[in-house]
């Protein structure tokens, strides 16, 4: 790691914004400071960073808030909160934050979060050009070797559902990046197609037994899902909204064992 790695810690505390940079930097990070988020808007707009670590709890507009403003371009984010309960941490990673630490948190722990999420943005070894890159929930579209699948996929419109490699391709061949939350939440809608589907039946499908813990996010995750395949090519009308029933999976899907499938 070198100082080319940049990375903006968002914290209205200012002890909190010291340590943290001056722990990074000793461990090769560049890192800028921002004391809100209306700070932190201004620095993206002007430099290129590799990641955010954003607090929860500020005044005037908490981490939650900003996180859901940021554009589809925004580097990953590493939630901190001094509440550490399980719903918040969820909701957290629902809206598209890559990971979450309770604080106080340990220095060492917050870098070992830090390289992780980094790493996922590596390219995996071994695959054929062009390469599959593993992308977070704000990546751009990349390509993506059409031979790298795990043998368990679903097709519908044209697009490429991966359920092993929990991947997502648009008719052209162009990964969709989804978050975990998206990816169960279309995996609910492309095993149910051609049928009105309530929110309660969305929630239990993709959430199972801890449904009521994403009650708060699955609104905004499907408010996320319908954009990020409307923005695909030949997506604009795949999930449509039944009044006061539902939603309805518009196309019909076709399951499809591919042979020299990688799953193990």
């Amino acid at each position: 790691m070198d100082l080319q790695t940049r990375i903006l810690i968002v914290d209205d505390d200012e002890g909190i914004r010291s340590l943290i940079g001056e722990f990074l930097g000793k461990h090769g990070y560049a890192t800028e400071t921002a004391a809100d988020p209306e700070a932190m808007r201004a620095l993206l707009a002007q430099e290129r960073f590799d990641l955010i670590v954003l607090d929860v709890m500020m005044p005037r507009e908490d981490g939650l808030t900003a996180l859901r403003q940021l554009g589809p371009d925004a580097p990953p984010v590493i939630m901190l909160s001094a509440v550490g309960s399980d719903v918040d941490r969820i909701v957290g990673l629902e809206m598209g934050a890559d990971d979450y630490l309770a604080k106080p948190c340990n220095p060492r722990e917050l870098l070992a979060r830090i390289r992780t999420v980094l790493r996922r943005r590596a390219p995996v070894q071994g695959a054929s050009a062009p390469v599959l890159t593993i992308v977070s929930d704000r990546s751009e579209f990349v390509p993506v070797a059409e031979d790298v699948n795990s043998g368990e996929v679903l097709r519908f419109a044209g697009w490429r559902m991966d359920l092993g490699l929990r991947l997502l391709f648009d008719p052209t061949g162009k990964l969709i990046s989804l978050s975990d939350g998206e990816f169960r939440l279309l995996r609910a809608f492309a095993e149910h197609p051609r049928r009105v589907l309530t929110r309660d039946q969305l929630l239990d499908w993709s959430r199972g037994e801890d449904s009521e813990l994403y009650d708060r996010a699955i609104d905004v995750q499907l408010s996320r899902l319908r954009r990020k395949l409307a923005d695909g090519d030949g997506g604009g009308d795949i999930i449509r909204t039944v009044r006061n029933e539902g939603y309805l999976f518009v196309p019909s899907v076709i399951p499809a064992v591919v042979p020299g499938g990688n799953a193990q």
